[in-house]
């Protein structure tokens, strides 16, 4: 298997690691009538004051907030969260990539979009802790070394964002829309590969939830093979003996997921079981309890100490996401019981490519404001008008598809519930 290759099948691998982690927070919330009392209560005064058209944002800096806030943006923000639900509830992947992308395709400012969607996650990590009776089998070893690692690197990856974004606005939305393009088009294009190799009847790449390696990979082996202090003894309940690790590779791998968290605002759940798995040789079992631990501290950490503090978290627009997510997560898992496997790995590469072009489109716009191309206005910003159009389209769509696929099958799927 080609580097490439295998670089996709870890990507997909933490795609649907993510996804099964928000799946099962989100229906751990709407199956307890006392977090959706306390959700509704925190909502309150948020839906309040967006109704109001007032934005909440903490340390001063409105005026970097969308310039046309409004009830509508608000509104916007309940679309964006339904979409990205839908996404990760049906194609089990993807759906936490595409929230930072929509916001700012939206107007959102990109370091906003980003300290917005940390505080999503980690709000949404808070109100489903209750979901871990697998908490049980986490190594408590293995996380603290890795959480002192993905501390570290939050403030590497939220002292890039401010730097960047003091610098100039410009440069900082340069760089999250060029993060997010290279992440997205490389995933999206191996992506539709595969889909299209398995519509020919070709196989390959398995489904699009991805999966564990069988046995302990090479690399795991080799890593387990270095003494270097401190050791750190794991998974003693599934092998004889245990398996042992450094403590300082598994707080390196931390870093990298902190870094990714902070940058990209995704949480760092969406790398840290395939790095548990594949990388370090960690069995699910424990991978699943360690990686939910981390979620909730690295992505507080993140939202709250690199960015709420200083500004850059849209309170109206979190509290909005989480209630469309909540919803659109439900209606999509439900849908995946009565459509086949192959729409769904179709629209999980074109959900990805839309980000991909979405982002994109508006690098030309965002480098001759840089002064780095000589491009004409009027070019540019056409550019960027049609990767917004083919975003917003292809997520339409597929809205419009599983909805439309979820009232059709309504009856049956009362029948099976």
């Amino acid at each position: 298997m080609s580097f490439s290759r295998q670089v996709f099948e870890f990507l997909k691998a933490a795609s649907a690691a993510h996804a099964r982690w928000d799946l099962e927070v989100s229906l751990s919330i709407l199956r307890s009538r006392k977090k959706l009392l306390v959700l509704f209560l925190l909502l309150l005064p948020i839906l309040g004051v967006s109704f109001l058209e007032a934005a909440p944002m903490l340390g001063s800096k409105t005026a970097y907030a969308p310039a046309f806030y409004s009830t509508t943006i608000f509104l916007v923000s309940i679309a964006i969260g339904l979409a990205a639900g839908l996404i990760t509830g049906c194609i089990g992947a993807g759906g936490g990539f595409i929230i930072t992308p929509a916001l700012m395709a939206a107007g959102v400012k990109g370091i906003l979009a980003v300290g917005t969607d940390l505080f999503h996650i980690f709000a949404k990590a808070i109100m489903g802790t209750a979901v871990h009776k697998k908490l049980g089998n986490v190594s408590v070893k293995l996380a603290v070394a890795f959480l002192v690692g993905s501390g570290v690197g939050t403030f590497i990856g939220g002292a890039i964002n401010k730097g960047l974004y003091n610098k100039d606005p410009l440069l900082s939305e340069a760089f999250i829309s060029a993060v997010y393009a290279i992440l997205l088009g490389f995933l999206g294009f191996y992506a539709l590969s595969d889909f299209l190799r398995s519509s020919k009847g070709g196989g390959g790449g398995g489904d699009a939830h991805g999966g564990g390696p069988v046995g302990t990979p090479p690399m795991a082996l080799k890593l387990q093979n270095l003494n270097l202090p401190p050791m750190i003894q794991f998974d003693e309940d599934f092998v004889p003996g245990g398996k042992r690790i450094s403590g300082a590779i598994i707080a390196a791998g931390g870093v990298v997921v902190g870094i990714m968290a902070a940058i990209m605002g995704v949480g760092g759940g969406f790398i840290t079981f395939p790095m548990f798995v594949y990388i370090f040789g960690v069995s699910s079992m424990t991978t699943v309890g360690t990686d939910i631990l981390q979620i909730i501290f690295t992505a507080g950490l993140a939202a709250v100490g690199q960015y709420a503090i200083y500004g850059y978290v849209f309170y109206t627009l979190a509290m909005g996401m989480l209630i469309g997510s909540l919803l659109g997560i439900q209606v999509g898992a439900l849908t995946t019981k009565v459509v086949k496997g192959i729409h769904i790995r179709g629209f999980y590469a074109v959900s990805i490519l839309a980000g991909f072009i979405n982002r994109a489109a508006t690098l030309p716009k965002k480098f001759t404001e840089l002064e780095v191309l000589d491009l004409s206005k009027s070019l540019v910003s056409n550019i960027e008008f049609v990767g917004n159009i083919i975003f917003w389209v292809v997520v339409a769509a597929f809205g419009v598809w599983v909805f439309g696929k979820f009232f059709a099958n309504l009856g049956e799927l009362r029948e099976e519930e």
